[in-house]
């Protein structure tokens, strides 16, 4: 049995999420995902690392990254994070507390102390709770669960420095590795770059664990994954026009 079913009994948050998944398969038949699926989804990828460095309070004009001209280390971090998921998919759900320790390896180094790199710093039950969570389900919805994954490590914040990067990352990873996006391409951190305020709030909401609380979150989860959506069919049209 799914453990997270009566969280889509909440008022608003199965059709949410199901509007967001709608959106998600309108943008996957873009016909620049035809001949252009990997500019596509290395686009995707940049402003997803962009974005998620940008919420760890370190905002940079995305055509100066692109341009290689900004070496601030948290945002390096984002970059290794985005360039290594695809080698970590198939072992998320195997050794969810490995992956977690490796995302933390590539968005921390140069940021903490070598000694931290890939070490809890609190939380050690709650992140074994979450890892029993991930590991072999196939039950809970790709959202419903890359939400949860998200939100459980951004309130707890298990690691030292840009904790934020791992959390988002390990959402990505849920999402990819469930099949719900195969190819990389939702950038959903986008989305809570574009929604910050709703994105903070909404996290602090879910800390509570109160229902309005889940409630709060898992609508803004729905949200900012549509937003992701609209950036794949943006994405698509500029490399459209530009070939």
């Amino acid at each position: 049995m799914d453990p997270l079913a009566p969280l889509l009994d909440l008022a608003d948050v199965a059709p949410a999420l199901a509007g967001a998944r709608d959106r998600v398969d309108a943008a996957m038949r873009h016909r620049a995902l035809r001949r252009h699926g990997g500019q596509v989804a290395a686009e995707a990828s940049l402003r997803a690392a962009v974005a998620s460095a940008a919420l760890e309070g370190n905002p940079y004009d995305l055509e100066d990254v692109r341009g290689g001209t900004v070496t601030d280390p948290v945002l390096q971090g984002a970059l290794r994070v985005a360039e290594g998921l695809g080698g970590l998919v198939d072992l998320w759900p195997r050794a969810p507390r490995q992956v977690l320790a490796k995302l933390h390896v590539l968005a921390a180094r140069g940021v903490v102390p070598p000694a931290d790199l890939g070490r809890l710093t609190g939380g050690a039950e709650r992140i074994d709770a979450l890892s029993g969570l991930i590991a072999g389900n196939d039950e809970t919805p790709p959202l419903l669960l890359a939400a949860i994954v998200h939100a459980e490590l951004i309130t707890l914040r298990p690691f030292a420095g840009p904790a934020g990067v791992v959390a988002r990352a390990a959402a990505r990873l849920t999402l990819i590795n469930r099949g719900f996006d195969p190819r990389g391409l939702v950038a959903v951190e986008v989305g809570h770059r574009s929604r910050e305020p709703e994105y903070i709030g909404s996290a602090g909401a879910y800390a509570t664990g109160t229902p309005d609380g889940l409630r709060s979150w898992l609508r803004h989860y729905a949200a900012a994954v549509t937003e992701a959506a609209e950036e794949i069919t943006r994405i698509g049209d500029g490399v459209l026009a530009s070939v």
